[in-house]
């Protein structure tokens, strides 16, 4: 059997990492560590039980084959067990397990999953090698690379976080074939937003395929993936190899997320990671086109796409203007008590931007709330 090939490799302080992109790779897993070398055999596998019920067996099975003897654990399914409780219940399951500091902990799951497991590798016996088996879209364009993983606080969302780097990323593309349409679009919520850090290319490729679908909302998925998914994650890939503590440039990465954060906490983490990021796409790129930043056109396209996607372009009608701007201010992406927001100056050209003025933000909020017809 040939040997698997990353598709994509990321350049990290303490080492470059692999990112395999294909079919069927969820049921290769454990070949693929042990082409990289990794061979101790007791490991943990943390996901959730619709994951798990789906995907694990064919993950131990392959592990097992490898000479690994797995543990699985389930937590709850949402964002809202993302948080320290949940954290110590998996830290007795590791100790119950006798996990050591060479032993792998995987993460199956979406980014809830990935964000957790990632906080309890690099804090569990001062830190343990894991692995990132993402599969949801969102999780495999955007969650799962990069190594910031975290929980969050009653006060916000991933406050209490680290880096830490997987030693490897495995995205297998039939994974997506399970997801739920809103689960789907949640996802593309993160595709476009890269589109708009990296420019037209990327961005016109999705507007060209939302022409060319038949069905609002609906884009194909696992074998029929196209180039666009690895292509996303490219985006990813370079930001972080560039800046891989987020003291600069990976800051752009956080486009959508000022607000998208803010409308998350107060939906109670009810609201989609990925339509909380729709929306505050459009809350920012209607930010700028307020303050004579940006193309007046640039507002229209990202709307028509983001509603051809099936994602929502405008605040909830429940929350009001004050509250979400309150949020924010609980958001770690503050600078010296000033909120900071990712703008768009066209596709391709994001900048961060500091000290806007109260009144301009809670104007951009209120012209991007949804009216009752």
């Amino acid at each position: 059997m040939n040997p698997i090939e990353p598709q994509l490799t990321l350049s990290a302080p303490d080492g470059a990492y692999p990112i395999f992109v294909q079919a069927g790779l969820l049921a290769q897993v454990g070949a693929i560590l042990s082409e990289q070398g990794h061979v101790s055999s007791r490991c943990a596998l943390v996901t959730n039980p619709r994951v798990g019920r789906l995907y694990a067996a064919h993950v131990v099975e392959s592990l097992r084959e490898a000479g690994f003897d797995p543990h699985v654990i389930e937590i709850p399914e949402g964002e809202q067990y993302k948080t320290l409780d949940t954290v110590s219940k998996v830290y007795s399951r590791l100790i119950d397990a006798q996990l050591d500091r060479r032993s792998i902990v995987f993460a199956l799951g979406g980014g809830v999953i990935g964000d957790l497991t990632g906080f309890v590798a690099a804090t569990f016996l001062r830190g343990v090698p894991f692995v990132q088996l993402p599969t949801t879209l969102l999780a495999m364009v955007d969650a799962s690379i990069g190594g910031k993983v975290a929980v969050d606080h009653p006060r916000g969302k991933n406050l209490i976080g680290a880096f830490k780097q997987p030693m490897a990323v495995v995205a297998d593309p039939n994974a997506l074939d399970s997801l739920p349409e809103a689960e789907w679009r949640a996802g593309m919520a993160e595709v476009v937003k890269h589109g708009m850090i990296v420019g037209a290319e990327l961005f016109g490729q999705l507007e060209s395929m939302k022409q060319k679908s038949k069905v609002r909302g609906r884009t194909p998925k696992g074998r029929g993936v196209g180039d666009w998914l690895v292509r996303a994650m490219q985006v990813k890939v370079d930001v972080v190899s560039r800046d891989p503590f987020e003291q600069g440039v990976r800051a752009k990465l956080n486009l959508g997320h000022t607000c998208g954060h803010a409308l998350e906490k107060l939906s109670n983490y009810q609201m989609r990671h990925g339509d909380a990021v729709a929306i505050g796409l459009v809350c920012a790129t209607r930010l700028a086109a307020r303050l004579g930043l940006c193309d007046g056109g640039l507002l229209p396209r990202v709307e028509n796409l983001l509603g051809a996607l099936g994602l929502p372009t405008h605040v909830p009608s429940e929350m009001p203007v004050k509250a979400i701007l309150d949020a924010m201010t609980t958001d770690k992406k503050r600078v010296n008590g000033q909120l900071r927001f990712v703008l768009p100056r066209a596709l391709g050209d994001v900048f961060i931007a500091d000290n806007i003025a109260q009144q301009e933000i809670m104007a951009a909020i209120e012209e991007t709330r949804s009216r009752d017809r």
